[in-house]
């Protein structure tokens, strides 16, 4: 264990998208989050979604503890940071999550991706506010872009499988509720607050204390565990509680406190495209115009909006 129980705040980052320490995180943490959506629509069946999401963050708090035991990472958090934990796990790892399987209920798995990806907008708006972090003009300008590109996208995942408008309006109240906790969630951990201990440090305990808060929730609401006993669904539980939270979540809580939230945020924007190509090859998805124009001011948008440089603070 090191000797010290906080680490720095890590040094403000200067680089575009295209450095290695910003590119490659950016890539994988978009690429398997993009997984996920068809992967957390096989978890919705006889088990319900709480429990569902309760087991996926046993995984994922069981895989982060053991990371931070291999990386030498100190677990110790002064009771301030714990009191942030909670917070954090019971809004992240358990509203958060709640609101999202719940949404994917009544909406496609590529439609609740789509409207996730305006993440970007209360992210980089809570990060001007709450930790002054200025936002360029030429990224107000690339989230334009890419909000229009978004719009596209939706309608067109609208048109290829439409739902009921109840369902639409619920699951699309469901999704925005998500976004707003994640939001909030995002910039906190990035705060002075909590930014002075190792991301793996306070990732394991919020998750800790989100299993705790989505299991009570569980049992009061659908009584004692309840589990599917399939390969798929179990399976799903270890992709998403491993793959999905362990190796991503750490790579995106570093890039927020790296380039910021509204940047770390355009992993969101890139995430519906990245699922819709994989849906492409593993699902025979035909991409429509409507799609393929709204993909396409989505990367324009992104890369305008990255180019932005960070102003020195």
């Amino acid at each position: 264990m090191s000797e010290h129980p906080t680490e720095p705040a890590p040094a403000p980052i200067e680089h575009g998208l295209f450095h290695p320490s910003v590119l490659i995180p950016f890539l994988l943490v978009s690429l398997i989050w993009g997984s996920t959506w068809l992967v957390i629509k096989g978890q919705l069946g006889s088990v319900p979604p709480s429990w569902s999401v309760t087991y996926r963050f046993v995984a994922a708090a069981a895989g982060m503890f053991l990371l931070a035991l291999v990386l030498r990472q100190n677990l110790r958090m002064d009771r301030r940071a714990h009191g942030w934990a909670i917070v954090i796990g019971c809004v992240q790892f358990g509203l958060n999550f709640n609101f999202v399987y719940a949404a994917e209920g009544y909406i496609t798995s590529g439609l609740v991706a789509v409207i996730f990806a305006l993440l970007i907008v209360p992210n980089a708006i809570f990060g001007k506010y709450w930790l002054n972090r200025p936002v360029a003009p030429t990224f107000w300008l690339g989230s334009l872009v890419a909000s229009i590109g978004v719009g596209l996208l939706m309608l067109g995942e609208y048109r290829a499988a439409p739902v009921a408008v109840n369902a639409v309006l619920i699951g699309t109240g469901l999704t925005m509720a998500a976004v707003m906790m994640a939001s909030i969630t995002n910039v906190l951990q990035a705060s002075d607050r909590l930014s002075r201990f190792p991301i793996i440090t306070v990732l394991a305990w919020s998750m800790l204390y989100g299993v705790i808060g989505n299991g009570l929730w569980s049992w009061l609401q659908f009584g004692p565990p309840q589990m599917e006993w399939t390969a798929a669904y179990l399976g799903g539980i270890v992709y998403l509680g491993i793959i999905g939270s362990v190796v991503t979540f750490p790579l995106y809580f570093r890039l927020i406190r790296n380039i910021g939230p509204g940047k770390a945020a355009y992993t969101s924007v890139f995430i519906p495209v990245v699922a819709m190509a994989l849906s492409t090859i593993f699902e025979g998805y035909v991409w429509s115009l409507l799609a393929a124009g709204g993909a396409a001011l989505v990367m324009a948008g992104m890369f305008i909006a990255m180019q932005a440089a960070r102003p020195a603070r």
